[in-house]
């Protein structure tokens, strides 16, 4: 432990205190994540989906402490691609190393939730239908080689998004949203779709969950973008403010469109709102004023209730909506700071409708389009190598089965099965014990 004489000057307690919490919340949005995508899935893998969560969080810690945080922040290896290899292992980062105004370590991880959160986004692309074991491997690699350089292009000083050609993203509209909806197109397009796919009843299995899970989230995201601000200042108050107001209108959106659309304002529409109008606000949370983070919201609600439903007809299993709400809200919001922006949030560039002309637009569009062909192609690779290599998509029985018996032999809900976790009523399917059951 420091002592207060030997705490590094120009380390600030306040913004330290603020960012201590904010990566406390943001790890906790992964839990959530769990619950969320939880409560979606069929009775039979909800302990699957929530444990694609969680090992996301053991993996990606992991690579991001040994390889991950020094080539998304460390310097810029050339034309603000990756950074170098310095801090390999943390190596050189001691207590008394500062970024910005807060230790360095205590900023690697904040960011390294980020890097969790991400990767666990793409597993609702897949639910029902992934081998744990390819599950895992694919989160290392695809760390690495897609969230990593995307990381640094964008949050990095020298990150050729932000720093060459100007696009503004504030807290992870491409590095997280537009990165893990890609990611999860391509990842869906390997694995195909679930079987009975567009013919059979795939609801949520426990809406309350759902609503937990978006609960949590929500309280998490305050953390995501207003921790970004690295301050306990104005800006992060006003970021807190812009996210709560997009929650909200994101939220109102989507029950308006249920509602004229279906007839019924439903629970899950509620939560997907909510989420749409959050993924929408974080790139430009830090960017635009409270009436531009209320339009932006409720545009993101309207849109992405529509986007959801275009999976059937287009024949795409994106069993969760990683696409249609992750991938779609994060293009409006990252586009949309082209129009909003204000000089008061940015310090300089502005949007069209405050006098900046469609130069910004333009700008980010670029990034979008960067950032979503490159996440596609990669992990579209890492995909099919994986595939090849060991198999991605479990057998056809575990996933009639239910990957919860099959993946790791325990149900969710005890009806009638004698013991926790027992296989007894799944012929042929390991026990704990290790004992394959009979009939």
């Amino acid at each position: 432990m420091l002592l207060a004489s030997s705490t590094p000057a120009g380390l600030d307690t306040g913004d330290t205190a603020w960012l201590l919490a904010s990566t406390a919340l943001v790890l906790l949005m992964t839990p959530g994540l769990a619950l969320f995508y939880g409560g979606m899935v069929r009775s039979k893998s909800v302990l699957n989906m929530i444990m694609m969560s969680f090992v996301s969080i053991a993996v990606v810690t992991v690579v991001w402490l040994t390889v991950g945080y020094t080539l998304a922040f460390g310097d810029d290896a050339g034309w603000g691609l990756i950074g170098d290899l310095e801090h390999l292992g943390m190596a050189g980062v001691t207590p008394g190393s500062l970024t910005g105004h807060v230790p360095t370590l205590l900023f690697a991880a904040f960011q390294l939730t980020f890097a969790i959160i991400t990767a666990a986004l793409i597993s609702g692309a897949i639910a029902d239908r992934a081998k744990f074991g390819a599950w895992v491997l694919f989160t290392a690699v695809w760390t690495v080689l897609v969230y990593v350089p995307v990381a640094h292009w964008v949050f990095a000083p020298g990150g050729w998004i932000t720093a060459h050609l100007g696009a503004l993203d504030y807290a992870g509209g491409t590095v997280v949203e537009v990165n893990c909806g890609a990611g999860g197109l391509a990842l869906a397009l390997v694995l195909g779709p679930r079987l009975g796919f567009g013919k059979e009843a795939m609801r949520p299995h426990n809406l309350p969950l759902v609503l937990l899970g978006a609960g949590l989230l929500w309280f998490g995201w305050f953390g995501f973008n207003a921790g970004s601000a690295l301050g306990a200042n104005g800006v992060a108050a006003a970021v807190l403010l812009n996210t709560q107001a997009a929650g909200c209108t994101g939220l109102l959106g989507w029950l308006l469109v249920e509602k004229k659309r279906d007839g019924h304002a439903t629970t899950l529409g509620a939560a997907s709102g909510a989420v749409a109008g959050l993924v929408a606000i974080t790139p430009s949370c830090g960017s635009v004023d409270l009436p531009g983070a209320l339009v932006i919201g409720l545009l993101a609600g309207v849109v992405c209730s529509y986007a959801v439903s275009w999976k059937l007809k287009v024949g795409l299993d994106d069993s969760l909506d990683v696409v249609g709400v992750h991938f779609v809200a994060g293009v409006i919001g990252t586009v949309l700071i082209g129009v909003f922006a204000t000089a008061t949030m940015t310090g300089g560039a502005t949007g069209l409708l405050h006098g900046g002309g469609l130069a910004q637009t333009g700008r980010q569009l670029v990034a979008v389009l960067a950032v979503a062909a490159y996440a596609f192609a990669v992990t579209y690779g890492i995909g099919k190598a994986i595939d090849r290599l060991m198999g991605f998509r479990a057998p056809a029985d575990h996933e009639r089965t239910g990957l919860d018996l099959a993946a790791h032999a325990e149900t969710a809900y005890d009806h009638g099965v004698l013991s926790h976790g027992s296989a007894l009523h799944a012929p042929g399917l390991p026990h704990p014990s290790g004992k394959a059951t009979t009939a």
